[in-house]
């Protein structure tokens, strides 16, 4: 399920219907969450000759409908394929926004996601003869076991940094001589804002590849540009999952920037949020999945609230689409925001990833947090910069971004300058963004 045997268009949509087959063969009746929303459309399904029929007749799904569901059968919902006794993993979303949700799965599920991370791996180019470094705690989060599991199946040395600091992380991966580093892209900035702090330098760092996920960063090219630069070159390679769905895409080898969807594990589409109807290429949408292997625990047209923006197909379905060879959907700029995040300031629609890809263009930012407050219903935005250490000139900085946010975006936001170690910083997903 992974990148590295590229397949024609019609290759895999064959094997997506085949698979959607079996899928609907095994959940329907022993899934109560699926087998009620599918009651209607049931006998017609199991007739289904095309995936454009399956897209008709199923219903979306949406995440307050699993929250519901959860919330009336505790802890684990309905949405279980199989008896409890055989699921042997539980995992949890971060519930930055909203209630977390819990998710269960059986080694057949999970032997499926670690199938895709695997292929994650391969296509940023790690192999055996690779070490790679976990800067995370392992939590209930997914992400973190799943890349783990997948560097094991490689047979690479897995370095974990669960319950260190980032100093003795940053000699750990100094001393192991790790080849691949695997964080957010918020920590991966910061590890190297501690190198500095800590009188370490990145320059004796045998990192080659830094594996980025949890937030859009690593497709934005100002923050992919910085954190390469910090990391003495180190190429950047991004990817994107949810736990309610497991690991999604991986970074094209040939083009920075796009993002691949494992479509062998996962039927996607790309709709408009507003009207649900499907999005043309080039065009910004929701991406919209029904995961094909994880029968434990399935979710058919789950809208996952990434905003994306998919490229052209090739009429030929035995041509590629992109450099890189493959033919699976590409999705330019990666995870461009979520449906959620967006703002309007002032008439402007302002998005978390646009702020973002400014502020990091100045390499005197260490780092920044954004407040939004929406007095007599007007939303206010004020933007707080931390300089590096020991910055002469906090006012004339803050000028000059308040500058560039009036020529990128047209708008005109308050900047303001913090002391040194005056915002926190983050491990894992970072929450730049706080609302009052």
């Amino acid at each position: 399920m992974g990148a590295e045997v590229p397949l024609t268009r019609r290759a895999i949509r064959l094997a997506q219907g085949e698979a959607l087959r079996s899928l609907l063969t095994a959940i329907v009746p022993g899934n109560t969450f699926q087998t009620r929303r599918l009651a209607a459309v049931r006998k017609d399904l199991m007739s289904m000759t095309s995936l454009e029929e399956f897209v008709r007749l199923v219903p979306l799904t949406t995440k307050t409908e699993l929250v519901d569901d959860q919330a009336v059968t505790p802890p684990y919902g309905t949405n279980l394929t199989f008896p409890l006794a055989r699921y042997t993993r539980c995992h949890q979303t971060s519930g930055t926004s909203g209630v977390p949700l819990r998710w269960l799965d059986t080694p057949e599920s999970w032997n499926a996601l670690v199938d895709v991370w695997t292929g994650v791996h391969r296509a940023a180019g790690v192999t055996a003869e690779d070490r790679i470094f976990f800067a995370f705690s392992f939590g209930p989060f997914i992400g973190f076991w799943l890349a783990f599991e997948a560097g094991q199946r490689l047979g690479a040395l897995c370095l974990p940094g669960g319950g260190l600091s980032s100093p003795s992380r940053l000699h750990a991966i100094l001393d192991h001589q790790a080849t691949v580093l695997c964080c957010t892209p918020t920590y991966a900035l910061h590890l190297a804002e501690t190198s500095s702090m800590e009188g370490l330098s990145l320059a004796r760092s045998r990192v080659r590849t830094i594996i980025v996920a949890g937030e859009p960063g690593g497709s934005i090219p100002t923050t992919r540009r910085r954190i390469e630069e910090v990391w003495s070159g180190a190429r950047v390679f991004d990817h994107h999952g949810m736990t309610e769905v497991g690991p999604v895409t991986y970074e094209c080898p040939a083009e920075p920037g796009v993002l691949h969807i494992a479509e062998l594990a996962f039927l996607a589409e790309v709709i408009d949020p507003a009207t649900t109807r499907p999005v043309r290429p080039g065009e910004r949408g929701e991406l919209v999945l029904t995961t094909l292997h994880r029968t434990g625990s399935p979710l058919l047209r789950f809208r996952t609230g990434d905003l994306v923006r998919p490229r052209q197909l090739p009429e030929d379905e035995g041509a590629p689409c992109c450099a890189c060879g493959q033919a699976s959907l590409a999705l330019e700029g990666g995870i461009l925001g979520r449906v959620d995040d967006m703002l309007i300031v002032r008439g402007v629609n302002l998005y978390p990833g646009a702020v973002e890809a400014i502020l990091r263009g100045f390499s005197d930012i260490a780092e920044y947090q954004v407040v939004v407050t929406q007095p007599e219903g007007l939303t206010d935005v004020t933007v707080r910069i931390e300089p590096v250490q020991d910055y002469a000139d906090p006012a004339g900085l803050a000028r000059r971004v308040a500058a560039a946010f009036q020529v990128a975006l047209a708008l005109r936001l308050r900047v303001i300058p913090v002391p040194a170690g005056g915002l926190p910083r983050f491990e894992f997903k970072a929450q730049r963004w706080l609302r009052r």
